[in-house]
């Protein structure tokens, strides 16, 4: 499994990538290894300002639906359409074209609470 060093981590297996004052935010290789096949993003909240741990939306795999938790609050401020004709993105690069969301921080400082990859594959046992 792959867990980039750039990337910061959430305990319900999201990821989220710095770009300035906004993110970018997926589920993290691990993650969709768990699910299996996505086969539907849903994500309704574009525009919304959303509360860290909160749910954003859901994906669908074969087997389950699961809630989408924001790592840290922030607007979404875009969704990746990719995902809309190509779910099976977020099985096949989960940190390229796989990314969820784009958000506008709300503050900065809550990015410190999440994760280097060492304390995530801690986590997760490997």
């Amino acid at each position: 499994m792959d867990f980039p060093n750039d990337l910061k981590y959430s305990k319900d297996h999201e990821w989220l990538r710095l770009d300035g004052d906004f993110a970018y935010i997926g589920i993290s290789d691990f993650a969709q290894k768990e699910l299996g096949d996505i086969v539907y993003v849903d994500i309704t909240t574009v525009g919304q300002t959303i509360a860290a741990h909160e749910v954003f939306g859901t994906v669908e795999a074969v087997k389950t639906v699961s809630d989408l938790f924001m790592p840290v609050a922030g607007e979404i401020v875009e969704f990746n359409d990719k995902l809309s004709g190509s779910p099976e993105l977020v099985n096949s690069d989960p940190y390229g074209d796989g990314w969820m969301v784009k958000i506008k921080l709300s503050d900065a400082g809550e990015v410190s609470t999440l994760m280097d990859a060492d304390a995530y594959k801690t986590l997760i046992g490997q």
